[in-house]
């Protein structure tokens, strides 16, 4: 068990029969009454971001979230396939809790998944990743006014907005969180 007041940014615990994880504690003591208890959290189920206020007196039940670094292999309608490169064991790891985040995992590539017992919760990928320019309109000269960019389309499929000096065939590095252009890649 653990208690409300121990329940810093990191911790994970079970309310109401559904795993959350802490992403803010705040500790706020009253007068002469008791102390409370704020925390944001997020669902390790549905990924939803819930705050939370208990009373400082209040203990909930610990569980224990392993991560683990999964290289991935492939997917199909319903799965993506990860492999773990030690021991070689296969993990199915549903689309609909990866998202639209898939695109941005290359084949071969590496990826940590947290995983509650054997039930896998989430997959992080790098913040930033390398994608080449796939196609994109060239930049006309003299129009280079600062800030200026324009739609260019992704080896994985995806749309973003890109510089001028941009060209089909760059590399260019993509911010996985926000789905933004960061630079060029060498």
């Amino acid at each position: 068990m653990i208690n409300a007041t121990s329940l810093r940014a990191g911790e994970a615990f079970i309310y109401e029969g559904k795993p959350y994880l802490v992403l803010k504690y705040n500790l706020i003591k009253m007068g002469r009454g008791g102390a409370l208890v704020k925390v944001n959290t997020r669902n390790l189920l549905n990924g939803a971001t819930v705050e939370h206020s208990f009373s400082s007196n209040l203990s909930f039940e610990e569980i224990s979230l392993s991560k683990q670094d999964l290289q991935y292999l492939y997917k199909d309608e319903k799965n993506a396939l990860f492999m773990n490169p030690q021991t070689y064991e296969q993990v199915e790891i549903p689309l609909t809790l990866i998202g639209d985040q898939i695109s941005f995992i290359k084949e071969g590539s590496t990826v940590s998944v947290r995983f509650w017992d054997e039930k896998p919760l989430e997959v992080e990928l790098p913040p930033k990743v390398v994608l080449q320019v796939e196609q994109c309109d060239p930049g006309v000269k003299g129009n280079s006014a600062s800030n200026i960019y324009k739609p260019a389309i992704l080896e994985n499929g995806s749309k973003i907005k890109v510089p001028l000096f941009i060209k089909k065939g760059d590399r260019v590095r993509v911010d996985t969180r926000t789905q933004e252009y960061i630079g060029r890649a060498k």
